[in-house]
């Protein structure tokens, strides 16, 4: 073989050399990314910072996984979603996953909550002051608006029972007209996320000391809030990627609890026209009203109580009117969540 025939051979050999040396030196995430993807519960808004925060420091990445996060429009179309296989983890309201599970008994994909992160329901129901509304009690009889898929108004059963509440009238509308509605007084009061109605009734120039905010938890209704979700497909196939991402969404929730305001970059990354100190208020009232709400402290984040999981799964059945009785150890794993250690996130409580 002459010098010229084996020089293609060389360089050949060369660059497989050269290939082996380059992936020797390639951390073992970067070569085996597995793909995820990831559907939010509504737009990119302050709280969607504590999902963006670990694709953006490359946390998911650093777990061997390719996050894909979108925005929803609901959480009952993030369930259903995850249930047809659009997308394989999502985050979305627990009682719109046990809906789901009820109402689909003989589906064969029904998404699993495997994260508690709102420890409480973020349901609410705002009113103006002018209107008189102060108390629970002073609803009764009162015209109230929100969209047919919201979850204040879907478990307001829940809570007209709690509050012996009667003879409410309901008006559905979009979304966008909800707070606009209210202020022009074609309504009495309404139901929605505590921390996106109250900002929304804000921007359309009403002041906060002229508006009522009933929280459900804090009016006798304990109902769980949102949670991540897997597809059982994921779940019985990749197993260690559920648990790679939750421990990744752990990692960066903890340090956007601890310093909120910068995260609100990560959000602004997705959707450029939000207004910064808007979300940036949305986040913290939303981290100290169910994320690290006083029952998050004493329960412990990520997880469930039992005897709560099963006495919400009830007052669902009744409240939503479902086909079946909804099954509480159906809805939840907890085989899934990082070490204990890992869950230690929340921030030192306020003084």
């Amino acid at each position: 073989m002459t010098f010229t025939q084996a020089l293609p051979r060389r360089r050949t050999l060369l660059a497989a050399l050269t290939t082996v040396a380059v992936l020797l030196a390639t951390p073992l995430a970067a070569l085996a990314q597995t793909p995820l993807k990831f559907q939010l519960d509504w737009r990119f808004e302050g709280p969607a910072a504590l999902f963006l925060a670990s694709q953006a420091k490359g946390y998911y990445k650093a777990a061997g996984l390719d996050v894909t996060i979108d925005a929803g429009n609901g959480s009952g179309g993030t369930v259903t979603r995850v249930a047809s296989g659009t997308y394989d983890m999502g985050f979305a309201d627990m009682a719109a996953l046990m809906e789901f599970h009820a109402n689909n008994p003989d589906a064969p994909n029904k998404p699993v909550a495997v994260m508690m992160v709102y420890n409480n329901t973020p349901a609410a129901v705002l009113a103006l002051k002018k209107s008189g509304i102060k108390t629970p009690a002073d609803l009764n009889g009162k015209k109230l608006g929100a969209p047919g898929f919201d979850a204040g108004r879907k478990a307001f059963p829940i809570f007209a029972k709690a509050n012996n509440i009667s003879g409410v009238q309901w008006t559905s509308m979009d979304p966008p007209l909800r707070e606009t509605m209210l202020v022009r007084g074609d309504i009495d009061a309404i139901t929605g996320f505590s921390f996106t109605s109250l900002l929304n009734l804000e921007a359309r120039g009403v002041k906060a000391e002229d508006i009522v905010v009933l929280p459900y938890p804090a009016h006798g209704v304990k109902l769980y809030g949102n949670v991540v979700i897997a597809s059982p497909k994921l779940l019985k196939e990749n197993p260690a990627a559920v648990k790679a991402f939750l421990g990744a969404f752990a990692k960066g929730a903890k340090e956007v609890m601890a310093n909120p305001d910068p995260a609100i970059d990560y959000v602004k990354a997705r959707d450029g026209i939000i207004n910064v100190d808007l979300e940036k208020r949305r986040l913290r009232l939303a981290i100290d009203a169910v994320v690290a709400s006083p029952d998050a402290r004493a329960e412990g984040f990520g997880v469930v109580v039992p005897g709560r999981l099963a006495l919400m799964a009830s007052q669902v059945s009744d409240a939503f009117g479902t086909k079946t009785r909804v099954d509480p150890a159906a809805v939840w794993s907890d085989a899934f969540l990082p070490t204990k250690a890992e869950l230690n996130i929340l921030p030192p409580a306020r003084k």
